[in-house]
């Protein structure tokens, strides 16, 4: 997961950690996109609003590298406008979920993510 927030990313890894998947976290988009080229995750959750790089150019950065494009991608964040969907879905993201998240429902999408 790639996601700012201490708490939210508690929160993901509790909600997660039922699917038996090994978890990682970075707290910057800068640090994510480097630890998805290092471990080539199946999947991973995304914020957009992140220090040193946004979650849209994290997500460009992994569509347009020929290692990370498979890489699923579920957006999550705080902007519920029907626009940042559509953009999400644009540029690649995989699914898209708006904070707050209902817990059962991120993990269903992540393990269907997962599936597919």
């Amino acid at each position: 997961m790639i996601e700012d927030s201490a708490s939210v990313r508690r929160l993901i890894e509790v909600c997660l950690r039922v699917l038996e998947v090994e978890l990682s976290a970075a707290e910057d988009g800068i640090k994510g996109l480097e630890q998805a080229r290092m471990t080539i995750p199946d999947a991973i959750v995304l914020d957009i609003g992140l220090p040193g790089m946004d979650g849209w150019e994290v997500l460009r950065n992994l569509r347009s590298d020929e290692s990370t494009a498979g890489i699923k991608v579920l957006i999550l964040t705080a902007h519920a406008q029907p626009e940042v969907a559509e953009q999400a879905v644009a540029g690649g993201a995989d699914d898209f979920m708006t904070k707050p998240f209902r817990p059962t429902e991120l993990r269903e999408r992540i393990e269907k993510l997962l599936a597919g």
